[in-house]
């Protein structure tokens, strides 16, 4: 059985094209992966640096970063070249989509009149 260090399977990854999803990070990362964060590209946009390597960067290539931390504090220039979703579940927002699958189950024409003022509302900050 062979066993590859992480570096080598992410720059299999940015070749391929392949998606990488790295779990349970700390709040600092490992600059190794500071060049696929932000995209940086040499030669024309063709490759990129993974370690001390040079490689094609496949622009299919995802990198999905993972951290149980329930309230992470990264480097202003990590949280500006990522995306932060917060997939944190709490008992009013469970609530929430509970009565609206209750109400859309039962009075679909409120739930109707609740997206359409939604969408009132957002067209009206949109041109203001």
């Amino acid at each position: 059985m062979f066993f590859f260090r992480y570096v080598d399977v992410i720059e299999q990854a940015v070749v391929a094209g392949d998606p990488v999803l790295i779990e349970n990070l700390e709040e600092t990362i490992d600059p190794v992966i500071d060049p696929l964060l932000g995209r940086h590209t040499i030669k024309k946009g063709r490759y990129s640096t993974v370690g001390d390597k040079e490689c094609f960067f496949n622009p299919e290539f995802r990198l999905i970063l993972h951290t149980k931390l329930a309230n992470p504090h990264y480097k202003p220039e990590i949280q500006a070249q990522t995306t932060l979703i917060n997939f944190t579940v709490t008992r009013d927002g469970l609530e929430d989509q509970l009565l609206a699958q209750v109400v859309n189950q039962e009075r679909p024409d409120l739930e109707l009149l609740k997206v359409s003022r939604c969408l009132v509302l957002l067209l009206i900050l949109i041109f203001r």
